[in-house]
C-alpha cells in the first residue's frame, strides 16, 4: 500500500478524534439535558424539547452558509474557530442556570456544531484517498458511531451518582481534547486558485448536484428521528429501560464492525451492494422495534438498525461527495447535512405527534414505511446517480 492510499494518517487521527469529541458532547447532551431541564430547572418535559428544537433549529439555519464560509475563510481555520466556540459554549453549561438563557447558549452551540461537523467531514473527504473514499469516510463515521455509545453512558454515569455540574466539566474537557487535534491538523494549499466574493446566490447556498443524494439522506434521517428522540421513552413504556444503554451498544457496534465489509465493497463493486440491504435492513429493524415486547427483540431491532443505518449514511455522503467537483466538497457536505438535519428534526416533530395520538409503536411503522418510500426512489434513479459521481 502507497503512502497516497493510506486512510489512517496522523491528520486522519487527529480528525477522527476531534469529530469524535464533537458528537460526545452532542449525543451526551441530548440524552440528560431533558432531564437537567427538568430536574434542576423545574421545567416541564415540553420546555426540556425545546433544547433539542433550539439547538437543531440553528443547525438547520447556519448549515446552507457554511460551504461558502469554508470556501472563503479556510477549512482548517474555520474547524479552529468553530471548536473553539464550541468548547466556550460547552464551558458556558457551568454557569448558565436561567432557562431562556439556556436556550440562547443552545442556540450558538447549535452554530458552532454545525459549522464544525461540516468542517469534519469537508476534511475528511478532501484527506482521504479519493479511489478508497467510500471505505475512508465508512471509518471517520465510526468516530461517530463510538461517540453513540460513549456520550450517553458516561453522561448517564456522572449524572446519576455525581452532579451535572460535574458533567459539564468532563463535557469540556473532552472538547479541549478535540480542539488540541484540531490544531495539530495540516492541509496542503488550496489548488482552486480563484478568490471566493463575499456575496451568497443559490449556488452557494446549495449544492444542485448533490440534491438526489440528499433527499435520499433525508428520508433515512427522518426514520432515524424516531430512534433519536423516543428509544428511551418507548423502552420505558415496555418495560425495558434497563436495556436502552444496551440497545446504543448494540447497536454501535453493528455499525463499528460492519465498517471495514461495506466501505470496500462501496469501493470495488459500487454503492447499490451496500445500499440497497442497507434500505431493507434498517427496514426490517424499524418492523421489529414496532412489535418488540422483550429484551431480545429489543436488541436484535439495535443490531439490524445499526446496520442498515451504518450501511446507508456514509454510502450516501460519499456519493454526494463524489457527484461534485472536488474543491466544491465543503458546499456538497453542507447540503447534505442540511437536509439531513431537517429530516431529522421534520421527523422528531412529526412522528412526536403521532406518538401523541396512536402510540410510539406506531412511529417506528411509520418510519418504515417512510424508509421504503425513499428505498423506491433510489431504485428507480439508481442508475443515473451512479453516472454523475466522480472521483
Amino acid at each position: 500500500m502507497t503512502a497516497d492510499s493510506k486512510i489512517w494518517t496522523k491528520r486522519f487521527l487527529s480528525l477522527f478524534f476531534t469529530n469524535m469529541s464533537v458528537f460526545f458532547v452532542f449525543y451526551g447532551l441530548i440524552n440528560v439535558l431533558p432531564l437537567y431541564a427538568t430536574g434542576e430547572l423545574h421545567r416541564n418535559s415540553s420546555d426540556a424539547g425545546l433544547l433539542l428544537t433550539v439547538f437543531l433549529l440553528s443547525a438547520i439555519v447556519t448549515r446552507p452558509f457554511t460551504g461558502k464560509v469554508l470556501d472563503i475563510i479556510g477549512k482548517r481555520k474555520m474547524l479552529i474557530i468553530s471548536i473553539l466556540l464550541y468548547l466556550a459554549t460547552t464551558v458556558l453549561y457551568i454557569f448558565i442556570k436561567p432557562f431562556l438563557l439556556l436556550l440562547l447558549l443552545r442556540f450558538i452551540q447549535g452554530i458552532a456544531f454545525s459549522i464544525l461537523t461540516t468542517a469534519n467531514n469537508s476534511i475528511a473527504a478532501d484527506i482521504v484517498p479519493p479511489a478508497r473514499r467510500g471505505q475512508g469516510l465508512g471509518y471517520f463515521s465510526m468516530s461517530q458511531n463510538l461517540a453513540i455509545v460513549l456520550g450517553p453512558f458516561v453522561a448517564l454515569l456522572i449524572v446519576q451518582y455525581v452532579t451535572f455540574d460535574l458533567l459539564f466539566i468532563v463535557m469540556s474537557a473532552v472538547v479541549l481534547l478535540g480542539a488540541i487535534c484540531a490544531l495539530s491538523i495540516k492541509l496542503p494549499a488550496n489548488k482552486h486558485v480563484e478568490k471566493p466574493k463575499l456575496t451568497f446566490t443559490w449556488s452557494d447556498l446549495v449544492e444542485r448536484k448533490v440534491l438526489p443524494v440528499a433527499l435520499l439522506g433525508g428520508f433515512v434521517a427522518f426514520s432515524y428521528s424516531g430512534v433519536l428522540s423516543y428509544l428511551t421513552i418507548y423502552a420505558q413504556e415496555k418495560d425495558l429501560l434497563a436495556y436502552a444503554s444496551l440497545f446504543y451498544v448494540v447497536f454501535a457496534a453493528a455499525m463499528l464492525l460492519s465498517r471495514p465489509f461495506t466501505g470496500k465493497i462501496y469501493d470495488t463493486k459500487g454503492p447499490k451492494y451496500i445500499i440497497v440491504p442497507g434500505f431493507f435492513i434498517f427496514i426490517i429493524g424499524l418492523i421489529i422495534m414496532g412489535l418488540m415486547t422483550n429484551m431480545s427483540s429489543f436488541l436484535l431491532a439495535g443490531l439490524l438498525i445499526g446496520l442498515g443505518y451504518g450501511a446507508l449514511v456514509p454510502s450516501f455522503q460519499a456519493m454526494s461527495v463524489q457527484s461534485t467537483d472536488v474543491h466544491r466538497s465543503g458546499y456538497a457536505t453542507a447540503t447534505f447535512f442540511t437536509i439531513f438535519d431537517i429530516g431529522i428534526a421534520g421527523g422528531s416533530a412529526i412522528l412526536g405527534a403521532i406518538s401523541v395520538h396512536y402510540g410510539f409503536a406506531q412511529i417506528y411503522y411509520v418510519s418504515a414505511v417512510v424508509l421504503v418510500i425513499g428505498a423506491m426512489i433510489y431504485f428507480l434513479t439508481q442508475n443515473k446517480l451512479t453516472k454523475n459521481q466522480t472521483t
